[in-house]
C-alpha cells in the first residue's frame, strides 16, 4: 500500500511540477505549485517526517505560496506589459534546459529506479526526537538564537516606529 501511494503521489509531483512551468498564467503557475507542495508534505507524511510536513504545510503552501499569489494579483500582469525577450536568452534556455535534461538522465541511470527507500530507523523524523536534540546538547545555541531573534524584532519595532513631536 506504501508503495503504490508514493508512486501516485512522485507521479503527481512531477505533472503538477511541469505545469507550474508550462503555465501561460502566472496565477495558475502559483496555483499549481501550491499543489506541488501539497504533494511534497505527502511525501514527508510518507517518509515519517510528520514536522516537516507540518512546516511545509503552514510556511510553505500557507504563507510564501499565498504571498506569492497576492504579488501576482497585485501586479495586474497582461502580454502587454511583457518585455520581449531577445534570440540570446532563449538561446540560453535551451543550453540551460538541455544541461537539466542530461543532469536529469545521469542521476536516472545512477539510481536504482524499482528499489523504494526503507528506513533504517522509523523514529526518524518524529518531533519528539527534534525536541530532544534541540533541548539537549543544542540548548545553549538554541535558546540564543531565539534571543537574537528577540532583539533583531525588538529593533525593527523601534527603527520603524515614528518619532512623536512635542507640542510646545
Amino acid at each position: 500500500m506504501g508503495t503504490s501511494v508514493f508512486y501516485v503521489v512522485a507521479t503527481l509531483s512531477i505533472i503538477f511540477s511541469l505545469m507550474v512551468i508550462f503555465a501561460k498564467n502566472p496565477i495558475h503557475s502559483v496555483l499549481y505549485l501550491i499543489v506541488t507542495f501539497f504533494t511534497f508534505t505527502v511525501h514527508y507524511v510518507l517518509l515519517n517526517a510528520q514536522f516537516l510536513a507540518v512546516v511545509n504545510f503552514i510556511v510553505y503552501m500557507g504563507a510564501i505560496m499565498v504571498l506569492f499569489l497576492f504579488v501576482l494579483m497585485l501586479l495586474n500582469l497582461n502580454k502587454e506589459n511583457e518585455p520581449n525577450k531577445s534570440a540570446f536568452v532563449k538561446i540560453l534556455g535551451v543550453i540551460a534546459g538541455g544541461c537539466l535534461a542530461v543532469t536529469l538522465v545521469g542521476s536516472f541511470k545512477a539510481v536504482a529506479i524499482n528499489s523504494p527507500m526503507v528506513l533504517k530507523n522509523p523514529n526518524l523524523g518524529l518531533v519528539k526526537n527534534l525536541g530532544k536534540e534541540l533541548f539537549g546538547p543544542f540548548m545553549l545555541p538554541f535558546e540564543l538564537c531565539s534571543i537574537l531573534l528577540l532583539a533583531a524584532m525588538v529593533g525593527a519595532v523601534l527603527l520603524t516606529k515614528k518619532e512623536e513631536k512635542a507640542n510646545g
